[in-house]
């Protein structure tokens, strides 16, 4: 994944914590529709693997 993607998600997730869901969106949303189909594989493993990073909570506590 290039580092300008990887920035981009982080700064999403960032901004989600924060409920600035709206500014996320703008900031992830380019970077994801921009990518090909191998950068698109690599951001969804790093999705699926982050996202506490998005809710601040272990899904794996949550009943």
């Amino acid at each position: 994944m290039r580092p300008s993607t990887l920035r981009a998600l982080k700064r999403a997730a960032e901004l989600t914590r924060q409920n600035r869901l709206t500014e996320a969106v703008l900031i992830a949303e380019p970077v994801i529709l921009a990518a090909d189909e191998y950068e698109g594989d690599e951001i969804l493993r790093w999705l699926a693997e982050h996202v506490t990073d998005f809710i601040g909570e272990d899904p794996k506590e949550t009943p």
